[in-house]
């Protein structure tokens, strides 16, 4: 990561297929997620552009003009370290993007890969009591290939809203979010994306970062990760 021209430039000139690769800035390393700094109400704003197109379709990851794994800004738990917590279960309130083969299909009807708006806020009461018809319907899934069920119980447990960011990744947008203790906003350009209720009230930690990796967690049962796209 280097600043040009009054930007902060992140990339991996020399990432190879096959090897994780993560160009990130953040302000919670080292601390337990009860001092993570942020919390409602904040309002948030970047200007961003990426250097490549986001993938438009799950096809598009045949083309080497794509941005390739995961990228974004906002705020979120790092639930993948222990930190103080007893349920590691993600919490986000972020602009994220995901390009195929990752597939969080996590808002029945929005696609699990593309450009968003994003809040995840699995760390309630309601997560618990959706856990096991989550699990009973995605059984169904895999049995009658019927996910529907399946799918808005997965959004129930997530807590998830995302709306697809209709602009090109690749060209200068401001980007900002307005986390209240009730609802948040999202805005492109200045015009509203998304409004999302019941956002995390919990402390998050600022991350803006730019990897290689890909996750998978559909209706269907399919749980994957991994790295090195």
């Amino acid at each position: 990561m280097h600043i040009v021209n009054s930007a902060l430039r992140m990339e991996f000139p020399s990432a190879q297929s096959g090897q994780y690769v993560d160009a990130q800035v953040d302000d919670y390393t080292g601390l337990v997620r009860s001092a993570f700094p942020w919390k409602p109400p904040l309002r948030m704003e970047v200007r961003a552009r990426s250097s490549l197109p986001a993938a438009i379709a799950s096809s598009t990851l045949d083309s080497a003009n794509i941005l390739r794994g995961t990228a974004g800004f906002g705020f979120w738990n790092y639930p993948f370290s222990i930190r103080g917590d007893i349920l590691l279960l993600p919490e986000a309130i972020w602009f994220f993007y995901a390009s195929p083969p990752s597939n969080m299909a996590l808002v029945p009807g929005v696609p699990g890969w593309g450009w968003k708006a994003q809040v995840v806020h699995s760390m309630r009461f309601a997560a618990l009591t959706a856990t096991i018809p989550t699990a009973l319907s995605v059984a169904y899934a895999r049995l009658t290939g019927t996910s529907r069920p399946a799918a808005r119980w997965m959004q129930k447990l997530s807590g998830a809203h995302e709306a697809l960011l209709a602009v090109e990744m690749d060209s200068w947008h401001t980007y900002t979010l307005e986390w209240r203790h009730n609802e948040a906003h999202f805005w492109v350009d200045g015009s509203l994306i998304l409004t999302a209720p019941e956002p995390p009230v919990r402390p998050l930690g600022f991350i803006a970062w730019l990897d290689n990796q890909y996750a998978i967690a559909t209706p269907q049962g399919s749980i994957h990760f991994g790295s090195g796209l």
